[in-house]
């Protein structure tokens, strides 16, 4: 570890914090349905898109049928992504002559970019055509990273509104988010990367002469616009099979950094605008506080495992750091960085390959994905996800000072309970029922190519990618067969949606309940106290689940890699 690496992770940390409030503010106003700046050259975009369609954004629905408007929403933009992809040979916009994507490989994609996974078990430079990646994928960038705030803000709505039997407009949530907080940065963004050297054109390749003479075929495609929102909108996805370790999409240490900070940046601020939504900021530093804390412990582990580097080169004689799988342009802390920061939000970018972390360093982006990746999170997956773990730390918190526990003047009965616990144990078992599946059958077992520990990894990764939708991956595991393109796609629908829906039954529920003020008795939730019970509920409910799988897994590869065995 270098006191330069040091320095990029405080200084990364700094530029977030100095970010949260004004990005919380604007995102306030839009929970809020507040005017901004922008609605002067929007609003007439907006006005005209609810006259199309036909809905008014003052009409207030309850949670089922906000959940209901959710499905339908995603069932429709999963379809015509499906469309899209099987028909891609007889359609426009492809200058290569890719043809259509298979059932089983465009049912995968299909519901992993509804998902806002991203995973892709394909390489999308020589799979996709430019319209593909432009209107079948892209446009899931955008609308599920909406869905992702829209729903957070269904939530903030159940703690702070009182006696009340709604939550929100579906479609006037998303409009509003994509309109004057996506699309908007991401025009920005675009053309900070195109200025950077990152490819935006309609070409599919140009044909360059190497130092050496010889002639290259370099893919080319509308990159830029895509990997903007691809990092703000966390949804990892690529557009080259390499993603953003492929110098077309992150080209440098400065387009990496800015990466990086945008991945964390709409979920920083969120903690924010929750606590500004329920009338006391604390409550909102409190959360963030929590999230940075595990975050932090997580970076060390990993950039000190990697700087560390491998034991078993070690023994060989060749010391240093562990560069297997990394550009030398970003080197072991940015690298180490990045990983950490991919897998605490719902990202799944990377510009190093996981697979060739060692294997501590390597665990880490894989519990960060187990814990619920609730550590900042995916954009507004993360939130709600850590106050459903909120909800079971007052609970606790109820039970040890003998009184109906209380969030944010809310009474937490059974009934959230039970939901929240709902939500929360859909991740292990579908992560660790898969897992076993695959673990047992032949057409599992032709995944992994490593055997031993670090193949039975590259299995467990692909599982707690898909269900904790990050879609990042230990590359190790062939993924594009019928088995897991159909196994994972599952995993990925039931992960998303399987946990929005008892989520948003506990926003109806506390919506409709009174405020009930603070009192001597009650358990603080401001403090430091509470911010460490957050971190202990959050590791415990999470990483002791995962810990048999974490032992015959990572720990055991390391163990290997100690004693000087190489699987």
């Amino acid at each position: 570890m270098t006191f330069q690496g040091w320095l990029l992770i405080i200084a990364f940390v700094a530029i977030l914090l100095a970010l949260t409030k004004p990005l919380g503010k604007w995102m306030y106003a839009l929970y809020a349905g507040e005017r901004t700046p922008l609605h002067r050259i929007l609003g007439p975009v907006e006005a005209g898109f609810y006259r199309l369609s036909g809905i008014d954004p003052n009409e207030e629905q309850g949670w089922r049928r906000y959940a209901v408007h959710m499905l339908i929403f995603n069932v429709v933009l999963l379809l015509f992504t499906y469309v899209i992809l099987r028909l891609q040979g007889v359609l426009p916009g492809n200058p290569l002559g890719y043809a259509g994507v298979g059932s089983d490989g465009a049912f995968n994609t299909a519901i992993s970019f509804t998902t806002n996974t991203n995973w892709q078990w394909y390489s999308g430079e020589a799979t996709l055509s430019n319209l593909s990646q432009m209107l079948g994928l892209t446009i899931h960038n955008f609308l599920s990273a909406a869905t992702g705030i829209a729903l957070a803000f269904a939530l903030f709505r159940g703690f702070a509104r009182r006696e009340m039997k709604t939550i929100g407009n579906f479609w006037a949530d998303v409009t509003r988010i994509t309109l004057y907080l996506l699309l908007p940065i991401c025009v920005v963004y675009a053309i900070f990367l195109i200025a950077n050297g990152v490819p935006q054109t309609l070409a599919g390749s140009v044909d360059i002469s190497t130092l050496e003479g010889v002639k290259q075929t370099l893919a080319l495609g509308p990159v830029a616009s895509q990997e903007a929102i691809k990092m703000l909108g966390t949804n990892g996805g690529g557009f080259f099979n390499a993603n953003s370790a492929h110098p077309f999409e992150n080209p440098n240490a400065v387009t990496n950094l800015v990466q990086m900070l945008s991945i964390f940046a709409i979920g920083f601020g969120l903690t924010w605008t929750f606590g500004k939504a329920v009338g006391n900021q604390r409550q909102g530093w409190a959360i963030l506080a929590a999230m940075v804390t595990i975050f932090l412990a997580g970076v060390t582990v990993t950039y000190w495992q990697e700087a560390a580097g491998n034991p078993i080169l070690h023994q060989l004689g060749a010391a240093g750091g562990n560069m297997e799988g990394k550009e030398v342009r970003f080197g072991i802390a940015a690298s180490s960085l990045f990983a950490v920061v991919t897998t605490a939000a719902s990202c799944g970018a990377v510009n190093a390959m996981h697979d060739s972390f060692t294997a501590l360093g390597g665990m880490i982006p894989l519990l960060n994905i187990q814990l619920g990746e609730v550590v900042i999170g995916g954009v507004g997956a993360g939130i709600y996800g850590f106050l459903l773990f909120a909800i079971l730390a007052v609970f606790v918190a109820g039970l040890m000072v003998g009184r109906t526990p209380e969030y944010v003047g809310k009474k937490i009965e059974a009934r959230e309970v039970k939901l929240a616990v709902l939500a929360i144990a859909v991740l292990p078992l579908i992560i660790l029922g898969g897992t076993a599946i695959a673990s047992v059958t032949e057409a599992g077992l032709a995944g992994p190519l490593n055997k031993g520990p670090h193949g039975f990894s590259e299995i467990l990764y692909g599982f707690t990618s898909a269900v904790g939708n990050n879609g990042s991956a230990f590359a190790g595991l062939t993924a594009g067969t019928p088995f897991y393109n159909g196994m994972l796609g599952v995993a990925m629908w039931l992960g998303r949606f399987f946990i929005i829906i008892p989520m948003l039954a506990i926003a109806g529920g506390l919506a409709a309940k009174k405020y009930t003020p603070a009192t001597a008795g009650s358990f603080p939730t401001t403090g430091l106290l509470w911010t460490g019970l957050l971190i202990g509920i959050v590791l415990i409910v999470g990483g002791l689940t995962f810990l048999p799988s974490l032992a015959l897994g990572p720990i055991a590869d390391h163990l290997a890699m100690i004693n000087g065995q190489l699987f």
